[in-house]
């Protein structure tokens, strides 16, 4: 890891007071991207992400200066995370109760500061302290650069999913057994 890197847990409530910087990170990540990574579009995300109980962020700075953040939450048995998932999946895969699965729905890092071993610092950080049995996340089919990523890490791909939102990709679904030890690299 980085030397001086600085690695957090926030809340909602405290990620209120840097809700700007999530967002000008966020849209730094996605520069030039498509309408689906609007400035407007992921403020309403980030705003009903965060209400959600459990919801956890871990942010990365280096001297002061936010490099990356993860953040999700855990899967109540409502929830709408699965909507839009493409069959076939495994007899149960989308049955939650709310401690069964924990969904990570932002891994960013700035483009100055990839390769550096800070995703892989703010994964461990907070999937190593989880106490669901899984986690779940959605990755792009066309970012090989995730995708290889998170397979070195243990992901391990099940199906697609669309989300019902307007202009929403097609993500793939991978989920990674939770087991409270810290994850290293295969």
């Amino acid at each position: 890891m980085i030397e001086g890197l600085q690695l957090r847990h926030h809340n909602a409530d405290e990620a209120k007071g840097i809700l700007d910087q999530l967002v000008d990170l966020y849209l730094e990540v996605y520069a030039g991207g498509s309408e689906f990574h609007s400035e407007d579009r992921y403020r309403r995300q980030l705003s009903l992400h965060m209400q959600r109980v459990g919801w956890e962020l871990v942010t990365a700075t280096l001297d002061g200066t936010l490099v990356g953040y993860i953040y999700g939450f855990p899967l109540p048995s409502e929830t709408r995370w699965w909507d839009g998932i493409h069959e076939p999946v495994p007899p149960g895969f989308t049955d939650e109760d709310g401690q069964r699965t924990f969904a990570i729905s932002e891994l960013l890092v700035r483009p100055g500061w990839r390769r550096q071993g800070i995703a892989a610092a703010l994964h461990n950080d907070l999937i190593g302290c989880r106490t669901e049995t899984r986690a779940t996340l959605l990755v792009r089919s066309d970012n090989l650069a995730a995708q290889t990523m998170y397979g070195c890490w243990g992901w391990s791909k099940v199906t697609t999913l669309r989300p019902n939102w307007q202009s929403a990709p097609v993500f793939d679904v991978h989920v990674l057994t939770c087991t409270g030890a810290p994850l290293t690299q295969k």
